[in-house]
């Protein structure tokens, strides 16, 4: 019977890194591991967040992840790992650990609810936090819902952060596949200002003509900048 404890994660985790011969653990072992602690307690859950060890956290957040995606969840234990993902936002720190649950855990859990924490997490000093405004949004693109994707990324087009700008040009990129006129208009504001690595993001899947229409904005305003 498996000890759903941080205590009982680490020693599975340890007997796995012995299994492997080297410090880091193949991802996908590190799920399957994570979903046999899905039934967890979120101070548990909690324990494996405050946990030195990279891998040890991305199976945290991949539990907290299988959990919310899960069809007999209650409400209750959904709104419990949000509060616990923001709450310790400190330990969420790599881009990986972000998107492993923030389109579940906090796009799951607002997706029937007000989307003002998203806004203020746009807004946050940490790119981490910035990067899970609009991370989050991708539970509401596949359900054909892109206005708050397209906000946060008018809110984040020029954010300084190459993983926030690569973030918003994917999500912008994939919000644009069920609304393409918003796409274009999203462009047109933003195309010859926002950094050049969320524009060849946000423009990968256009037709060549107007890739290129759009990275002449870019280069153009760019010389403007130069020369002025």
């Amino acid at each position: 019977m498996v000890e759903l404890s941080a205590d009982g994660f680490r020693r599975e985790y340890d007997d796995l890194r012995r299994d492997v011969g080297r410090d880091r653990v193949p991802a996908g072992r590190i799920f399957a591991l994570a979903k046999r602690f899905i039934a967890a307690e979120v101070a548990q859950i909690e324990d494996l967040l405050e946990d030195p060890r990279h891998d040890v956290r991305v199976g945290a957040v991949s539990i907290m992840d299988f959990e919310a995606r899960g069809r007999r969840t209650s409400p209750e234990r959904r709104r419990d790992l949000y509060q616990l993902y923001l709450r310790r936002h400190d330990r969420i720190d790599n881009w990986d650990l972000v998107d492993r649950a923030a389109p579940h855990v906090v796009g799951g859990y607002l997706y029937d609810k007000p989307r003002e924490p998203l806004y203020r997490l746009a807004a946050s000093p940490s790119q981490w936090e910035r990067r899970t405004s609009i991370v989050s949004t991708w539970y509401f693109i596949r359900l054909g819902d892109v206005d708050d994707t397209f906000r946060l990324g008018a809110v984040l087009a020029h954010d300084p952060a190459d993983l926030v700008q690569k973030a918003v040009g994917g999500w912008i990129r994939e919000a644009g596949k069920r609304d393409p006129a918003q796409l274009i208009c999203y462009l047109d504001q933003f195309a010859a200002t926002m950094p050049r690595t969320a524009l060849r993001y946000a423009i990968e899947k256009l037709d060549p003509p107007t890739r290129q229409h759009y990275l002449k904005l870019k280069s153009t305003a760019g010389h403007g900048e130069q020369s002025s």
